[in-house]
């Protein structure tokens, strides 16, 4: 989805309010990085002050303009494949050549396609992956970390379709929680998990078939359901169940108390290492059931005011808001803290066409600037929740905008660096002045960081650079800040 870039000029005026409560906590120590082949090879810097007293959050701009500063300890080199690699991804065809290749039969054996891997790796894998194994992958988060930023642990698993594919998902993202817990403290954020990964996608399909069915009709009874919260809205679309659906089949329900089991047991790890869970989010086919996962793992897990599973938003759906509403008022009178990631949306393409061969309109906001109007919308509802009470929010964001606008919003609320209340994040290899330029105003800031072999991630970076070319074509700020 395409962003919008506001000028330097306007950037260098920025200023934050100067009745801005201190953020209070100190920062995590850091580890020396170990050389790892990405962007953030920078020097150690002089640790950052652990408080922020209200008179500097006064004079602490969110200055982007400052290439020198941004990009101070990168070499050269990296930041001329950097440039290379965004200005490739920026061009469509480009897109298209990539799409092919890695589908074509000519490329799936033999010379060829151990020359596309070879190229592959070296380019764009390297420039957007943490690496191929969880060894190369915590010597990026630590570069990273010692760049002043932390690392969102990503397995790059694809969906899986039965419980055998499911059973190896499970354990590669148990994995990735022991990886975590042997870097420095606090140097990871957050470990993704994909729904779709550990729960065959047909279950998925015909739960959330289920799940919209019992929406238009609630005398309709699903004896496999939990306690969770609001799934939909009043404004949700139900197009994509137009018939009374079956009850499950006895395979089924077994099929769900596995996909329940795996799920269980990575958030009571994840609980185990104060590791917060976040869920990635999917296409409107399959995104009912994920929030019932999630929901109620959120309401089994999250305790106190330490979300440990977390769930995403995609703010350029039409009814985002709302049902974010109504979730967060279910979970504040269940006395739940509910972790929630802000993002626009990978699935416009997806979206669209599949509303279209129904008869309907497409559930995505009809304009750009509508999208951003619901972001900003609900980045500033959850700044106002967790500032006074429980939760957390991650406001993921290449919009520098929005950007510009969020932080404006934390500091005036005195939400900063406190026991995840608040975390940036960009994708690994984009968006990296935004990154740099939140860290350096005071913010925690991610990178999402997918790893695992190059054949088996390719494919997922490919197909969300099909959903995302507006966000590629948008990477003009990045490149223009490199050169």
């Amino acid at each position: 989805m395409a962003t919008r870039v506001i000028p330097p000029r306007i950037l260098k005026n920025l200023r934050y309010n100067t009745t801005t409560k201190p953020l209070n906590a100190a920062q995590p120590s850091i580890s020396p990085a170990i050389a790892s082949p990405s962007l953030f090879e920078r020097s150690p810097s002089p640790p950052a002050a652990d408080v922020i007293p209200a008179s500097a959050a006064g004079t602490a701009a969110l200055n982007l303009d400052d290439a020198e500063r941004l990009f101070a300890s990168v070499s050269t080199k990296r930041l001329l494949r950097s440039s290379a690699v965004l200005h490739a991804t920026a061009v469509g065809p480009m897109v298209d050549l990539g799409m092919w290749m890695m589908k074509s039969r000519v490329f799936q054996s033999g010379l060829l396609k151990d020359l596309v891997m070879a190229a592959t790796k070296e380019t764009f894998f390297s420039h957007f992956c943490a690496g191929e194994d969880a060894a190369s992958a915590g010597r990026s988060i630590r570069a990273l970390n010692d760049a002043g930023l932390r690392g969102m642990l990503v397995y790059g698993v694809e969906d899986a379709h039965e419980n055998d594919g499911c059973d190896r998902n499970l354990n590669g993202f148990l994995h990735t929680v022991d990886v975590s817990k042997s870097l420095p403290p606090s140097s990871v954020s957050f470990v993704i998990v994909k729904i779709t990964a550990i729960c065959p996608m047909a279950l998925l399909e015909r739960m959330s078939d289920l799940l919209r069915w019992q929406q238009k009709d609630p005398s309709f009874v699903l004896p496999w359901k939990q306690d969770s919260l609001p799934i939909f809205a009043e404004s949700s679309p139900l197009y994509h169940t137009q018939k009374r659906p079956e009850p499950l089949t006895p395979e089924e329900e077994s099929d769900l108390q596995l996909a329940n089991q795996r799920l269980l047991e990575l958030c009571q790890k994840c609980e185990e290492a104060n590791m917060p869970l976040l869920v990635d989010a999917e296409h409107t086919t399959v995104q009912p059931a994920i929030d019932y996962f999630t929901y109620s793992s959120s309401i089994r897990h999250n305790k106190d005011d330490n979300p440990i599973v977390f769930g995403t938003i995609q703010t350029y759906l039409k009814d985002a808001k709302e049902r974010l509403l109504l979730t967060t008022k279910a979970a504040e009178k269940m006395g739940v803290p509910m972790g929630f990631k802000l993002v626009r949306g990978a699935y416009m393409s997806t979206e669209s066409k599949l509303a279209e061969s129904f008869g309907y309109a497409s559930p995505i906001h009809n304009t750009i600037q509508d999208t951003h109007n619901c972001f900003n919308d609900c980045s500033s509802f959850l700044l106002e929740k967790i500032a006074n009470g429980p939760g957390s929010v991650v406001l993921a964001t290449h919009n520098i905008e929005s950007g510009k606008l969020a932080a404006t919003k934390a500091y005036e609320l005195g939400v900063g660096k406190v026991n995840h209340k608040l975390e940036f994040a960009q994708l690994y290899g984009m968006s990296e002045a935004l990154s740099f330029g939140l860290s350096n105003a005071g913010f925690q800031v991610s990178k999402y960081m997918p790893f695992g072999p190059v054949d088996m991630v390719m494919p997922y970076l490919l197909r969300r650079a099909e959903e995302n070319r507006g966000l590629l074509a948008a990477s003009g700020f990045d490149r223009q800040l490199m050169r």
